[in-house]
């Protein structure tokens, strides 16, 4: 580890956000939260809690939470976004003429563009401008259980190592490992595309499957994401790091993750509309399905997997009749990658 970094901003005052406050609290001098609510701002800075999202953990005297964009922003060195996807576009806009050209931004968002289908990078590079400096962060990082100081790691991208470096520095510590690649597009979509998966997870619990399926649906939706991924530039072997199998392995099997509880209310007859207002939260999985069934047709990839998911959230299709149907496609060969 080196000296402490300088002033790092988070944007998104969720739970995730207030974990990467958390954690980049312990290498920053100073770490301020921008909060799209500025109501939930002031109760933080009454509280020094996450009074809505993490009422149990108390905030290190260096984190400092705000609504307004222009203070969290001022004099960073490096920006983390954690905001749902589809947001990620206008604060991007929003904060580009409140930055230097020399801050790096890193994606802590797991999601794809619904209208764009372009991954959050992408969306950073269009609305920040050419020459942007961006970085990604994807991997097993279960908010709460990261609140609790338990143990985990993650991976940080970036086409230039030295902004990969520079962000792993900044946010390493005891509790929280970061590892280093430059396959932007590998972490990005292992990230993201684990959402789906992990809706099917729930849906298997739901349905009261056993390990046997569940090892089935990990490893088959394992290499549908590699499929897609490399189809969009990502490295195969990328899906066996930290941001694809560890992160894939972590939300499946947890309730912790909003993703699973969705598909497992859905698996017990919730309505999609009424499982996402019992969340109260984002569930990325949701929207993600929608934008990657969309593209894998225009690119002609197979994912047999989302398709069942997408007719099970947006289409009405029974959970059970779903599972039928992927048991009884084609038979097919295991080696597709060799």
């Amino acid at each position: 580890m080196t000296e402490a970094a300088g002033r790092i901003a988070i944007l998104g005052g969720g739970s995730w956000g207030t974990v990467l406050a958390l954690t980049a609290a312990a290498r920053a001098c100073e770490v301020r939260v921008w909060c799209r609510d500025a109501r939930l701002a002031e109760e933080v800075a009454t509280h020094r809690v996450n009074v809505r999202y993490l009422p149990d953990v108390a905030l290190p005297a260096n984190v400092a939470f705000t609504g307004e964009l222009e203070t969290a922003l001022c004099d960073a060195e490096l920006v983390l976004v954690a905001v749902p996807t589809e947001a990620v576009a206008a604060i991007a806009r929003a904060s580009r003429p409140l930055v230097s050209r020399q801050t790096l931004f890193v994606s802590a968002a797991k999601g794809i563009e619904i209208a764009s289908h372009c991954s959050v990078s992408e969306v950073l590079g269009r609305e920040l401008g050419p020459g942007a400096r961006i970085a990604v962060l994807s991997g097993p990082n279960l908010a709460r259980e990261m609140a609790a100081g338990k143990p985990t790691g993650a991976v940080v991208a970036s086409r230039d190592p030295a902004d990969a470096r520079q962000a792993q520095l900044a946010l390493s510590t005891q509790l929280y490992r970061l590892y280093s690649s430059t396959d932007v597009i590998g972490v990005e979509m292992g990230g993201a595309l684990k959402n789906i998966i992990a809706i099917g997870a729930g849906i298997v619990r739901g349905l009261g499957f056993g390990d046997n399926s569940m090892g089935a649906l990990l490893t088959r939706g394992l290499a549908e994401m590699a499929r897609y991924g490399v189809r969009r530039g990502a490295r195969p072997l990328t899906f066996n790091g930290l941001s694809g199998m560890g992160d894939l392995v972590a939300t499946c099997n947890s309730p912790l993750s909003r993703n699973h509880r969705v598909g497992f209310a859905i698996a017990r007859g919730a309505r999609l509309d009424d499982a996402l207002k019992e969340l109260g939260m984002v569930a990325e999985g949701v929207p993600t399905t929608r934008a990657v069934r969309e593209h894998a047709g225009l690119l002609g990839v197979d994912m047999p997997i989302t398709k069942e998911i997408h007719s099970v959230l947006f289409e009405g299709k029974d959970a059970r009749a779903a599972v039928v149907d992927l048991m009884s496609r084609d038979l097919k060969s295991e080696e597709e990658f060799r």
